[in-house]
């Protein structure tokens, strides 16, 4: 299993950007991005650093290895 990351929410964001998702809303400190095609949204929080379960369950909701999400950082 490959190690994750330390992000912030800012880079967890524009790492999916470029995966394909896009921003749908923010509400308070989530940032909520959908993807065509695809039936789950992403909320991501707006945190100096992603609790590593919540980085997990975020790159997994969004079909991504760790190793993918790595490369689009």
């Amino acid at each position: 299993m490959a190690k994750l990351p330390v992000v912030s929410g800012a880079r967890v964001v524009r790492a999916f950007e470029r995966a394909g998702w896009r921003i749908a809303r923010q509400r308070g400190s989530h940032v909520v991005l959908i993807r065509t095609g695809h039936i789950a949204s992403l909320s991501v929080p707006q945190h100096r650093e992603v609790a590593p379960g919540t980085l997990r369950a975020l790159i997994r909701a969004a079909g991504l290895t760790v190793d993918e999400f790595a490369a689009l950082l």
